[in-house]
């Protein structure tokens, strides 16, 4: 979500910013009350199960080229729309589905990541049943060491070697909307890099958060 890509044109003064609370937050954090909320109450947090990795790994493929806003206000209608973002219930989808889904003026209705995001249950579906697990796959690219906490745009990458090999794995087993980039922006969003900001509040309880545990 704070990635170049979603940030590619904007200059900020500073990168941190008070929130509702007077509590300073990456500048993201603190534009809107739905950014405020999903930056303390989710973003950077470990999410560890197939099903969590799943939903955010097509809310990001969905967003590109989007506001990571509009994303947020439609999720609830995602969520509906994707059947609570069950693996099985989503690689079930046929033709009709693909029909109601762009029908659907609740969600972006935008077919080939449609498409995807039903390729890509199909292929997680695939991978649980050789043996593997989605979540495992993409918490193996953790990056090894301990980066220093980003304290300006600049040094938010909008790619890295580890989610443009995620990127090439992913795409080997069969996913789609998963360039480095939308790989990146979900290894922010479910914890497998802390980038918020020096100086943010988020940023040491998420550091303190234990390595991930199967959830």
């Amino acid at each position: 979500m704070c990635t170049r890509r979603a940030y590619s044109f904007i200059r900020v003064a500073t990168p941190i910013a008070k929130g509702s609370d007077g509590r300073p937050r990456c500048w993201w954090g603190a534009s809107s009350e739905e950014y405020e909320r999903y930056h303390d109450e989710e973003w950077g947090r470990p999410v560890t199960d197939d099903r969590g990795l799943y939903e955010r790994m097509v809310l990001e493929g969905f967003q590109s080229g989007l506001s990571w806003l509009t994303i947020l206000r439609k999720r609830e209608n995602f969520r509906a729309a994707f059947a609570g973002f069950e693996i099985d219930a989503v690689a079930r989808f046929d033709d009709r589905d693909v029909a109601r889904l762009l029908a659907d003026a609740g969600i972006v209705r935008h077919r080939g990541k449609i498409e995807a995001a039903i390729g890509n249950a199909v292929a997680a579906r695939s991978m649980r049943e050789g043996g593997e697990s989605l979540a495992d796959l993409i918490w193996s690219y953790t990056p090894s060491g301990r980066r220093r906490a980003p304290r300006s745009l600049d040094e938010l990458p909008a790619l890295t070697p580890e989610s443009t090999a995620l990127s090439k794995d992913l795409k080997k087993r069969g996913f789609r909307f998963v360039g480095p980039t939308t790989a990146y922006a979900t290894m922010q969003a479910c914890g497998i890099v802390n980038d918020h900001m020096a100086g943010c509040w988020v940023r040491a309880e998420v550091e303190a958060l234990s390595s991930p545990t199967d959830g």
